[in-house]
């Protein structure tokens, strides 16, 4: 029986050497540097970027091109065998009309020259009558000015002008860069129309000035919706200097509407799992973009990364024990109604969700992976960040709240929540434009992009710790 034992034992060493079966734990090095190695030799994942960005373009929630994406994704992810499922969602339909501004009265102004403003609407804008609407420019730089200034505000087009500071998003920073901005513009343009504004304008969110606007989201509600947009930070300045001379008014024409919200879906396409099938991992990104750009870094990059998760393994014949779920998520930028559809359909399963997965930054280079884990985790992810040492990629920053859009929910109930790391340092330049195109991704990041997302997906698939739940908390911030 020993002599047996021992010839079996043998053949068995050989057959691991020539690769005839897998490694001996799925996430032993070995495997873990298949998929790294797979993943930076494909150019599959920017096939599928090209094919959303090029053949559909941008998909606005409720849209024909949204529709488009919907259709496109599925079908690639049947092609490698995933089962997909599309699951129904409302989501807000928003279309941009109309957009012009100028400068009609400034001090100093010679007889028949007006001005030209560079601006873009705002999700959820209300409408000017059809020839416009003449008013005085009223500049605030804080929601306490803007209280302050209640007196002058009704009537006026309040613009509120908040710097995005590239110096910081340069260091490392791009989120805190990012999130003073964008509260104004969420907030201010409600709180303006509350107070009797004609109408609100806000500074673009973003560091690149070439006088390009970049859009974006406001918490404007049925029957108080006045015009709001974004305007170019060189636009901001020259007002700042024509005010310092006295009152300036604008013209300004906005036709966006606001129409009745639209069937659409998420596209879910799982890899199923062996022994362990019935708990999931999540990798998404979500699929909506704005309607100036081609939505590639915001989130076509996000999307083709999850998406490659799977072509990856699919290469590899590797079938991890959890199920992997990819996900391409509806409406985030408008409403993040996908990620609040998903999670209300499966609130009950929340302890089969063994973690979730966003990509929502652009496709930059990846230094690692961020993850909402215990500190006592952070341990048991040193053979992933050993895998990713050679692409550069081994940094865990671990943080109470990930904070991802679509995956908040989940997170707030105590999933622990992972997204890539990456360099956002450029990604505001770019953000919600009309630069958002596909000539702005790099095809090496996003093989790293990959690489990332593959492995990281994988171990977690395949992780024998239990991984533990995040503290639930109720806030969305």
């Amino acid at each position: 029986m020993k002599a047996t034992k021992f010839a079996l034992t043998a053949i068995a060493s050989c057959l691991f050497a020539a690769g005839a079966v897998s490694a001996a734990t799925p996430n032993d090095a070995a495997t873990l540097s298949r998929i790294r190695s797979t993943a930076m030799e494909s150019d599959w994942a920017y096939e599928r970027l090209a094919d959303l960005t090029d053949l559909v373009g941008p998909r606005l929630s409720g849209s024909a091109g949204y529709a488009a994406a919907v259709e496109q994704v599925a079908d690639a992810m049947r092609k490698l065998g995933a089962k997909v499922t599309l699951q129904p969602v409302k989501v807000p339909h928003w279309v941009r009309g109309a957009e012009t501004a100028e400068l009609v009265d400034y001090a100093g102004r010679p007889a028949g020259i007006t001005q030209k403003i560079v601006l873009t609407a705002l999700g959820g804008s209300g409408a000017t009558p059809a020839q416009g609407l003449t008013a005085p420019v009223l500049v605030v730089r804080s929601f306490d000015e803007l209280k302050a200034k209640a007196a002058q505000v009704k009537g006026a087009i309040v613009l509120l002008d908040v710097p995005f500071d590239q110096e910081l998003a340069d260091r490392g920073h791009a989120g805190a860069a990012y999130g003073p901005g964008a509260g104004f513009r969420y907030a201010g343009p409600k709180m303006a129309a509350e107070m009797g504004a004609a109408a609100a304008l806000v500074r673009s969110v973003g560091g690149a000035t070439y006088r390009i606007p970049h859009t974006g989201a406001t918490g404007l509600t049925e029957g108080k919706r006045i015009p709001a947009a974004a305007i170019t930070t060189e636009d901001v300045l020259l007002l700042d200097r024509l005010l310092k001379r006295g009152p300036v008014k604008m013209h300004l024409t906005l036709t966006p509407q606001t129409l009745p919200d639209a069937d659409s879906y998420n596209v879910i396409a799982d890899w199923p799992g062996s022994d362990k099938a019935d708990e999931v991992v999540i990798v998404s990104g979500h699929l909506d973009s704005w309607d100036l750009g081609t939505g590639a870094h915001d989130d076509g990059t996000g999307v083709a990364g999850a998406m490659g998760v799977i072509d990856t393994l699919r290469k590899l014949d590797l079938h991890p024990r959890r199920t992997i779920r990819v996900i391409a998520w509806a409406n985030e930028e408008n409403g993040t109604r996908g990620g609040k559809a998903y999670f209300d359909a499966n609130k009950n399963l929340l302890d089969k969700h063994f973690a979730a997965i966003e990509s929502d930054s652009g496709g930059g280079r990846p230094f690692g992976l961020i993850g909402s884990v215990t500190a006592p985790m952070v341990k048991y992810f040193a053979p992933l960040r050993e895998a990713l040492s050679p692409i550069g990629a081994s940094v865990f920053e671990r943080r109470d709240i990930a904070g991802a859009a679509d995956t908040g929910p989940l997170e707030r109930a105590g999933v622990p929540v992972f997204e890539p790391l990456v360099d956002s340092s450029f990604y505001f330049n770019y953000h919600h434009t009309a630069a958002d195109t596909l000539d702005k991704v790099n095809t090496l990041e996003l093989k790293r992009h990959v690489a990332v997302l593959t492995s990281l997906t994988w171990f977690l698939a395949n992780m024998e710790q239990p991984i533990g739940r995040v503290g639930k908390f109720d806030s969305e911030d």
